[in-house]
């Protein structure tokens, strides 16, 4: 599995009834997740769900997610 399918899969499975796009490599990636959940959070409310369900992938100094580059969250 690539890691930008692997980034996707763990987002939706965080985050169920999601639905994420992931675009990148080499460390860098944009994400946008579109979730029911997100509905009445604030924006940074929001994107803490996301980071929170990758932030295995983004530990240590070999981690496959070095930065996200643009995150957008969106509701239905």
């Amino acid at each position: 599995m690539s890691i930008v399918d692997q980034v996707k899969q763990t987002i939706e499975t965080s985050i169920p009834g999601s639905q994420a796009t992931v675009r990148g490599g080499g460390g860098h990636f944009e994400i946008e997740v579109v979730a029911e959940q997100f509905a009445g959070l604030r924006l940074l409310a929001q994107q803490r769900l996301v980071l929170q369900a990758i932030k295995d992938l983004m530990a240590g100094s070999d981690a496959p997610v070095h930065a996200v580059d643009r995150l957008v969250c969106r509701t239905p």
